[in-house]
């Protein structure tokens, strides 16, 4: 027993010293590499220890996250605003106790008005449907879903993402829009209606020469699960810029259904080379609804307005056939794709400006019965999307909302092959994480309680039903930490 202990002690004793001497080896490496190399001053002056800088930087904004952030302190979406979604998707309790963590001064913030005389259960009714390209387009598409599922290209998300998106998506009766990278066998999988997104490289409907091909047009058109057809002009993370897809994750697959090089960074146009005014634009549409039969419009982030007023002009010179059937308004903060932050957090009107104004213009021109208008950008809870529908969005559609209810922790990893969940990754080890099947389930349960919170609002403030929803029914805090109306001239472009 002595002399095992004493072996045992030996051999603790002798590995303890290798390990030492590693260590030391190590050190002393780092330490000649630090004091040789000339990219990083810290590591030059400080060896070994500068390293440390570095690590904390990058573990910083995880150390936040979890130990530091208060529920309301983050950004792009703080603890509160996830963890709604989170409960949500689980379908579990989503009340809360002891009153609101919610400040009611912050500028910006949304304060509905409750009816003295609050809508009954009995007396409400499930959402009105909404027809899109009826008496234009050959196959108009009817739906009640006001929250749907916001572009989130096959590519930038994995395959796991994508089919969970579209199992749920069915099983919630909300529609899915593919992104600008093409139409793959797992947006069909689940049976839920689609958006199909052109971007400006065509992927999925392009030609030899990157241009949009039209019987290429029609076979997507084909499956009767594709709904509408959605131009993309600019989106919320890179007005102005095309979509980013690195070449690490430009799979085979990828790279067949998009028609381009597997493994090379997939760069789309800054802009649809063949749309360079309004003109254009209506004839791509009208181009695109004749080939299909179906239902078009255009999705872009609202900046510089004066072409809005040229596309109304050209619309009522053309004729209301030629007029856009949606218009996709996105919100300037940012979105699920990689972008410049100097696009990211510069460019572009955010939503609280751009929607009341393409909804009030097209009003005053008669256009806004013709032309349907979804909002998109960061709508990710019931207040946001009750809000929406107040300032008059028919639609509302959400990228985020639903990468929260897959099981995003909102690692900024999108841009990268990393994500931890295996949301937006196309490593196999880290996909393995998302199952396809309980993900899906989330996705439909966030999308119906969503939808039934939003009513809950709506009831509250006197209407049957959430479309019913007017600017009167809610205020907003202006710059004075005040509320006003919706309708105040400060809140508008």
């Amino acid at each position: 027993m002595v002399s095992w202990l004493t072996r045992t002690l030996e051999v603790s004793a002798a590995l303890l010293i290798f390990v030492i001497g590693v260590g030391i080896l190590v050190v002393a490496y780092l330490y000649v590499k630090d004091v040789t190399q000339t990219q990083q001053a810290i590591r030059r002056n400080y060896p070994v220890i500068g390293r440390f800088r570095y690590w904390f930087e990058h573990m910083g904004e995880f150390f936040r996250q979890y130990f530091f952030a208060l529920d309301r302190d983050e950004m792009p979406f703080n603890r509160a605003q996830r963890s709604w979604v989170y409960r949500a998707a689980k379908n579990v309790d989503s009340t809360i106790a002891f009153g609101s963590t919610r400040p009611l001064n912050q500028p910006g913030d949304i304060i509905f008005l409750n009816c003295l005389f609050p809508t009954l259960k009995e007396d409400a009714v499930p959402p009105t449907p909404v027809t899109i390209g009826e008496g234009v387009a050959r196959t108009p598409y009817t739906t009640a879903s006001f929250f749907n599922i916001s572009g989130m290209s096959f590519g930038a998300l994995s395959v796991p993402a994508v089919r969970a998106l579209s199992i749920g998506a069915h099983e919630a009766g909300i529609w899915m829009n593919t992104g600008e990278g093409g139409l793959s066998p797992y947006h069909l999988e689940g049976g839920c209606d689609i958006v199909f997104q052109i971007g400006t490289a065509k992927y999925g409907v392009r030609d030899t020469d990157g241009k949009l091909c039209d019987e290429k047009l029609k076979e997507v058109a084909r499956h009767q699960q594709v709904r509408m057809f959605e131009i993309k002009m600019s989106q919320g993370a890179k007005p102005g810029k095309g979509g980013i897809l690195p070449g690490g994750k430009v799979t085979a697959e990828i790279a067949k259904i998009r028609g381009i090089p597997e493994g090379e960074d997939s760069i789309s146009p800054n802009g649809h080379p063949e749309i360079r005014n309004v003109d254009d634009l209506l004839d791509m549409i009208v181009r695109v609804r004749e080939v299909t039969g179906k239902p078009c419009g255009f999705k872009a982030v609202i900046g510089h307005s004066g072409w809005v007023e040229d596309l109304i002009a050209a619309i009522k010179a053309r004729g209301m056939e030629s007029a856009p059937d949606f218009i996709t308004v996105d919100s300037a903060d940012g979105g699920t794709g990689a972008a410049p932050q100097s696009l990211m957090d510069f460019m572009g009107l955010p939503l609280k400006r751009s929607l009341p104004y393409i909804v009030d213009t097209l009003e005053a021109h008669g256009l806004r019965q013709r032309i349907k208008v979804m909002a998109s950008g960061k709508l990710v809870n019931p207040s946001d999307v009750a809000w929406a529908l107040c300032v008059g969005a028919d639609f509302v559609n959400s990228a985020r909302g639903f990468m929260f209810s897959l099981g995003c922790i909102q690692a900024l990893q999108c841009n990268k092959n990393s994500c931890p969940t295996g949301i937006t990754t196309h490593d196999p080890k880290l996909q393995k994480g998302l199952v396809v099947e309980d993900k899906a389930r989330r996705v439909a349960h966030y999308a119906r309680n969503l939808m039934h919170e939003v009513g809950v609002i709506a009831h509250s403030c006197g209407v049957r039903e959430p479309r019913l929803l007017r600017r009167d029914h809610a205020q907003i805090i202006n710059d004075h930490g005040l509320p006003v109306s919706l309708d105040a001239e400060d809140q508008r472009i």
